[in-house]
């Protein structure tokens, strides 16, 4: 989309300026030279979600827009060029809608039982970005409840919104392509409806919608980022997380991400881990050097043209200079139930302080509620929210001790730790979100980064994982990897 900008008060001062595939470091150069002001920016990309979002391919991939947001870009390019100002500064932003916001906009998680909850105070990550002077500029759909709602469920739909669409393949892939749960940030991002996106992950719900939709997604350590006004699945697992269409942009935003928050005790370790800066470990040299390890076994799970993908993606890793080393990570089939004991732990407490107009206040009201109206508010039926609500939510339960001891043995020590170690690796490697529960479940971070596509134009992601508080040689072997082959392409939108 080209946007036809005013360049001082000259009528016949006009730029083309052109917002697909837009960097951060690209708007703020054109704020510098008076090319751009973020007014024009949050309108043109207003304009774009208009057409193709809602209109055109009907991505539906943008579930409600910040009222604000034209107001809040009015001041900030008021304001811009006062001291202090960071690189998201006059950036639009949009947020998965789990995550708490005071701009007028519900935090739904998809259902249909929270469309009225407003939020009185902003999730501790929609503060960062606000004090970072990024304009949160809407919410987007995500599979319901985080993808922790049913069975055979395509991923990216939810019984409020209906199904997100991956914009490389509508029409042509199926139901669920776009990836999950955070489905409405990977497929808007992808679309350049904003600039960069914020996601949540258990367990590969970053890693799946960023590599679907051809995204850089960085799911960090649980509690880098913290949880506070995020609707939760499991305490153990949870993370909130920045999905971008360049390494450095995501970097970027990781960065402002971070921070100490008193209410999140999992945070409290980040005086010493995390960074308010990750640009330094953008190297383009990154993986020279660098010790990968492959287990094949998780390649032979895929079809043929994807892993004849990643074995190019494997070549093209050893010719930039890294040692690939093939390894055998164990894999144990444990039968957790770690998430459906913590997920009615959280949601409770989560439902406990929404507002007097939304008509559910625990797991039980959830329930209750989608079986009055079933073909309207639970579809594809409520499975995972029964099973859960069937487990005690006493945090010293035995059985989810046992289970969360067991979680954390397989996925660290013996699982992580141990291959890491043996071979003395920098990260393992991976293909889209397969393997993602093993990090997941130690807490541990990923970045995926756009790896190739199929016959079919289906994006492939190869995703880098590695140990505790790691991200900063994650972004260094991803963006290596990324500014050397450049694999990423915008869908096209007849």
């Amino acid at each position: 989309m080209t946007i036809l900008l005013g360049k001082g008060d000259g009528i016949m001062e006009k730029t083309a300026y052109e917002i697909e595939e837009i960097t951060i470091s690209d708007i703020q150069q054109a704020f510098k030279n008076g090319e751009l002001t973020s007014v024009e920016l949050v309108q043109a990309y207003l304009d774009r979600i208009e057409q193709f979002d809602k209109n055109g391919p009907k991505i539906n991939s943008v579930l409600s827009i910040n009222p604000n947001a034209l107001k809040i870009a009015a001041e900030l390019d008021e304001m811009r060029g006062q001291e202090g100002q960071g690189p998201l500064y006059g950036i639009p932003v949009l947020l998965k809608d789990n995550i708490d916001t005071v701009d007028a906009m519900p935090t739904t998680a998809g259902t249909v039982a929270l469309k009225e909850n407003f939020a009185r105070k902003d999730a501790f990550v929609a503060a960062q970005l606000r004090n970072a002077g990024a304009i949160i500029l809407g919410k987007v759909n995500m599979s319901e409840w985080a993808y922790f709602m049913t069975e055979n469920v395509p991923s990216g739909f939810s019984n409020l919104s209906g199904q997100v669409l991956n914009p490389y393949g509508v029409g042509v892939f199926e139901a669920g392509s776009v990836g999950g749960s955070s489905s409405g940030t990977g497929a808007a991002i992808a679309s350049n409806f904003a600039v960069v996106g914020i996601g949540t992950e258990t367990s590969g719900s970053i890693l799946s919608p960023s590599s679907a939709n051809s995204l850089v997604g960085i799911k960090p350590t649980v509690g880098l980022i913290s949880r506070t006004g995020i609707i939760p699945i499991a305490e153990s697992q949870d993370t909130a997380g920045p999905m971008a269409r360049t390494v450095a942009d995501a970097a970027i935003t990781l960065g402002v991400l971070t921070g100490v928050d008193e209410e999140d005790p999992a945070t409290l370790l980040n005086d010493t881990n995390a960074l308010a800066d990750y640009t330094p470990h953008l190297k383009a040299d990154g993986l020279q050097g660098a010790r990968i390890g492959v287990d094949r076994a998780f390649l032979s799970e895929i079809g043929k043209e994807e892993r004849d993908l990643m074995e190019r993606v494997v070549i093209e890793l050893a010719e930039l200079g890294a040692e690939i080393i093939d390894v055998e990570i164990p894999q144990v089939d444990a039968r957790s139930e770690v998430l459906w004991y913590e997920f009615k732990r959280g949601v409770n407490a989560y439902l406990s302080k929404v507002p007097s107009d939304v008509p559910v206040k625990s797991l039980e009201d959830v329930i209750a509620f989608n079986k009055e109206k079933p073909e309207e508010r639970m579809k594809y039926g409520q499975v995972e929210l029964e099973k859960a609500q069937a487990l005690s939510d006493d945090p010293k339960d035995p059985t989810y001790v046992f289970h969360r001891e067991t979680d954390i043995r397989i996925s660290r020590r013996e699982g992580i730790d141990a291959v890491m170690a043996e071979h003395n690796l920098d990260a393992l490697l991976f293909e889209n979100n397969r393997g993602a529960a093993l990090p997941a479940k130690a807490g541990y971070p990923s970045i995926t980064v756009p790896a190739g596509y199929t016959s079919t134009g289906l994006p492939l992601g190869a995703t880098f994982s590695a140990k505790a508080y790691s991200e900063p040689r994650l972004i260094e072997l991803a963006y290596s990897y990324e500014q050397a082959t450049k694999k990423r392409k915008a869908p096209v939108f007849e």
